[in-house]
C-alpha cells in the first residue's frame, strides 16, 4: 500500500491494552448516578463502540430508551470524563508491541500523527498518559459527540485535510471490524492489527488494506 500523509491510531487494543477497571467503573457509576441504573456494560460487544454507543447500549436494555437517555447524556458523560479524571493513578496500561518504535519513525517522516478513538478524550489522553505514549500525540477524533466511528473517522480525514490539503492521503490502524468499516465508508486506508479481542483471520475476511498480528509488522516505509 502507499504510504499515507496522516495516520489514525485507534487507543484500546491497538496502542495499549489496559488491566483495570477505571474506565469500566467510571461508566457504572455514570449510569446510577445519572439515570439511577445500577448496571454495568458486561455483556455487551462493546469493542470497538464508542462510549456514547456502549452507555446507550447498556441503559436500553434496562429500559432507557431515547429521549430520556439524550436528555442526561451529557451529565452522565461529564461523570465518566470526573471519575477517570479522579482515578486516572489506576489506569495500568501494557503498550502493544512495537508501538513507540513506529510512532517514533512515523512522525521521524514528517507525517501527521493523530489518534481516532471511541473514547471519551479526557479518557482516552489519561489512558495514553498511563501507557507512556501521550507526547506521540497532539490530536485527535474521539467520541464526545459522535456516536458512531465512521463520524469520528469522518471528522479525522476533516481535520487531516484542513492541515495537509484536500489531497491528503489518510491511513487509519485498528483492531477492530468496526475499524475497517468505517475506513471504507470515509474512502481511507486501513491497516487491521489482531493486538486486540479480535483475531488476525476474523479482521483478514474483512480484507483491510494490510493485516497484522502486531504494529511490529506493519508495512513502511511511513
Amino acid at each position: 500500500m502507499k504510504p499515507a500523509d496522516a495516520y489514525f491510531f485507534d487507543i484500546d487494543g491497538t496502542l495499549l491494552v489496559t488491566r483495570d477497571l477505571v474506565h469500566w467503573n467510571a461508566l457504572h457509576k455514570a449510569m446510577l448516578e445519572v439515570y439511577g441504573v445500577d448496571t454495568t456494560i458486561e455483556g455487551l460487544p462493546y469493542h470497538g463502540k464508542t462510549d456514547v454507543a456502549i452507555l446507550r447500549a447498556a441503559l436500553n436494555r434496562c429500559g432507557v430508551y431515547r429521549q430520556a437517555f439524550d436528555d442526561r447524556l451529557p451529565s452522565a458523560l461529564a461523570v465518566v470524563r470526573r471519575e477517570v479524571e479522579k482515578n486516572a493513578a489506576g489506569i495500568a496500561a501494557d503498550v502493544c508491541p512495537a508501538i513507540p518504535d513506529v510512532l517514533s519513525r512515523i512522525l521521524q517522516g514528517r507525517k501527521l500523527l493523530a489518534i481516532a478513538s471511541g473514547n471519551l478524550e479526557a479518557v482516552g489522553w489519561h489512558k495514553l498518559s498511563a501507557a507512556g505514549l501521550r507526547t506521540f500525540f497532539g490530536f485527535g477524533s474521539f467520541g464526545d459527540h459522535c456516536e458512531q466511528r465512521v463520524a469520528i473517522f469522518d471528522n479525522a480525514v476533516r481535520l487531516a485535510k484542513d492541515r495537509l490539503g484536500q489531497g491528503a492521503r489518510v491511513c487509519f490502524i485498528g483492531d477492530t471490524p468496526d475499524d475497517i468499516r468505517a475506513a471504507r465508508s470515509v474512502n481511507a486506508s486501513i491497516i487491521a492489527v489482531s493486538t486486540g479481542t479480535f483475531s488476525f483471520q476474523q479482521l483478514a475476511r474483512m480484507e483491510p488494506d494490510a493485516c497484522c498480528q502486531s504494529c511490529r509488522e506493519l508495512p513502511g516505509p511511513f
